[in-house]
């Protein structure tokens, strides 16, 4: 039976209210994936949680994420984007309650996980009820309105978890997520029409991996794949891991300050996403905005390993670093210029299992660094432990950045094939 509602509606409020149940499914994406940062001291000071344990729970969403975007993509075409998308969503309530309750670090681990699994089809799977509903060139614009909506979830992550968690406690408010979650699944049932049954043929899990094979093979892959893997793992491992814990230990910030200095950095990031979005068409490159912003983004990294901010200073750093850092639009952009037709949705896969990935591996390290250089007397993480994973932060994207000058440059406003 399709449940999706046809009379009384117009095709506007329809669409309307199609966009806006899918992209609130995929804000909740957002808020998990970045929910540890402000929360980080609380559960480690609950749970008595190393640095290495709290780096591997948030980690541990972005590796579950990354690992299944290729079978996800075969279920989808097999079964549709809705029965995957809802099926998938029970797998993120699950992890969700189970987080609330978990009473050690490894269940929080395994929790995440669980998210990660549930998230793994709330972007993927609306892009494909668009492009079936939608005509081609409405595809684009509802695609950056399905990410752009969804950052309110990454706002949420912020001030709003943190005067929540201040309020209720962490354990109500990612219980209160679930019910929502819950909500947004049934409006999902109620509005997203039913699966349509396509004659296309159904992909292959030999299919699939010879494209995957194929993509790998396309000139340039592995240098926009490496900036992937080191951008967004940049990003996660500061505004959705360490920015917080930083501001607590070294700056000696509340709950309530930690999370207003970090919505000051993720609203920075958003607008930015809308400023470089354009920059491409402005210089003719794709090239020359990514090194602009990833050498930006360096920089101020480093001087957070080399200059003692203070509190002031640290709510300026924040807003930059998000401006500087938002240039993977363009970085996404050039990835999929790199792919012919018949592969660009299998190299769009690889460079989201990059981003993903790249983000497990970053936030993983970098707890295991925070431990190795030990807590202070009073039992707070040193400031000499945040300065090395700034500095391994930093380090990763310079090496990404130098292999990333050898790409090349195939933008429609560039003269060359090399920048």
């Amino acid at each position: 039976m399709d449940f999706a509602p046809k009379t009384g509606t117009t095709r506007f409020e329809s669409a309307l209210l199609l966009i806006s149940v899918l992209a609130a499914l995929y804000a909740v994406s957002q808020f998990l994936r970045n929910s540890i940062g402000v929360i980080a001291n609380d559960l480690a000071r609950e749970l008595h949680l190393t640095a290495t344990q709290t780096g591997l729970l948030s980690s541990a969403f972005f590796f579950a994420f990354a690992a299944v975007q290729i079978p996800i993509g075969i279920l989808i075409d097999r079964y549709g984007p809705k029965r995957v998308m809802l099926a998938t969503a029970v797998l993120t309530v699950a992890g969700t309650v189970l987080f609330a309750f978990a009473p050690s670090a490894s269940l929080l681990i395994a929790a995440r996980a669980l998210m990660g699994l549930g998230c793994s089809t709330f972007f993927m799977a609306p892009l494909v009820i668009y492009a079936r509903r939608f005509p081609p060139q409405r595809f684009a614009g509802l695609t950056s309105l399905q990410m752009g909506l969804a950052n309110i979830g990454t706002l949420a992550a912020t001030a709003p978890l943190a005067a929540s968690a201040a309020a209720f406690g962490w354990r109500v408010s990612f219980l209160a997520l679930a019910v929502l979650t819950i909500v947004i699944w049934l409006a999902i049932v109620w509005v997203v029409p039913r699966d349509a049954h396509s004659d296309r043929p159904k992909e292959t899990w030999a299919d699939a991996f010879g494209g995957v094979s194929a993509a790998l093979k396309v000139p340039s892959f592995w240098p926009v794949f490496f900036m992937h893997l080191t951008t967004y793992g940049c990003f996660a491992s500061v505004i959705g891991l360490w920015g917080g814990p930083w501001l607590s230990d070294v700056h000696g910030a509340d709950l309530a300050t930690r999370g207003n200095i970090l919505l000051l950095g993720a609203t920075a990031q958003i607008c930015g996403m809308l400023l470089w979005g354009a920059m491409d068409r402005f210089w003719g490159s794709y090239k020359k905005p990514v090194l602009i912003g990833s050498t930006g983004t360096v920089l101020l990294l480093v001087v957070l390993v080399l200059v003692p901010l203070d509190r002031t200073a640290a709510m300026v750093w924040f807003p930059l670093f998000g401006l500087c850092v938002a240039y993977t639009p363009i970085l996404t952009s050039h990835g999929k210029s790199l792919f012919p037709g018949t592969l660009t949705g299998r190299g769009i896969t690889l460079m989201n299992i990059g981003t993903m990935g790249g983000a497990f591996l970053c936030q993983s390290v970098t707890g295991v660094l925070i431990d190795v250089m030990g807590r202070s007397d009073a039992g707070l993480y040193r400031p000499e432990g945040y300065r090395l994973v700034f500095a391994a932060l930093a380090g990763w994207l310079l090496l990404s950045l130098a292999f990333y000058v050898t790409a090349i440059d195939p933008h429609p406003g560039s003269h060359a094939d090399k920048a």
